[in-house]
């Protein structure tokens, strides 16, 4: 109709960081190792207190899943600081050279997930999707999905136990994929791991 005016769809928050327009483009072409997709998968609203912290290596589609013990920045900064201890500072950085994710307040203390724990030099890039576009993180996206068959919605992440957990990023990370040639994220992952 002539005359009604559109809708304007904003965010509940600006991002601190820098927008997926500025990342480069060789990420979106997924041909180097290094480029990580990040989201949480929470649990029944109202019972659950802990959520999972979910990564996927753009190139490979590997994928790291973390209990986080609250649904909280400070949380989110703790996974990535551990990350960061068991992988040690340079090969954190070798391994995850950027990290895109969504506008979700678990995801606004952008400079605690960009800077290392020790020496407080930077130790990642952080992008962040468009609001209301998860197709910008479209991997993570799947992977969510699968990682549902093994939590379905509803499911209480307080009585999951962190075995389960790596259990069913196993199970994800070694089933073989058409969209890699039928390898699978495992053989892949240690490939360029290696390299």
């Amino acid at each position: 109709k002539k005359g009604k005016k559109k809708k304007e769809v904003r965010a509940k928050r600006a991002a601190q960081g820098n927008s997926i327009e500025k990342r480069p483009e060789e990420i979106n072409k997924r041909t180097s190792y290094g480029h990580w997709e990040m989201d949480t998968v929470c649990g029944q609203r109202g019972k659950s207190k802990q959520s999972l912290l979910v990564l996927t290596e753009r190139m490979t589609r590997v994928e790291l899943v973390r209990v986080l013990k609250q649904h909280t920045a400070e949380e989110v900064v703790r996974s990535l600081d551990r990350l960061e201890r068991e992988l040690g500072e340079k090969k954190f950085r070798e391994t995850f050279k950027t990290i895109t994710v969504d506008n979700g307040r678990e995801f606004m203390d952008v400079e605690g997930m960009e800077r290392s724990r020790r020496n407080k030099k930077p130790r990642t890039s952080i992008y962040y999707c468009h609001p209301y576009s998860p197709h910008e993180r479209g991997s993570n996206e799947n992977m969510n999905r699968i990682l549902r068959r093994w939590f379905p919605k509803g499911t209480n992440f307080d009585d999951v136990t962190p075995a389960e957990v790596a259990e069913a990023a196993r199970w994800m990370n070694n089933y073989p994929r058409r969209v890699l040639g039928w390898k699978t994220a495992s053989d892949l992952f240690r490939e360029y791991v290696a390299a």
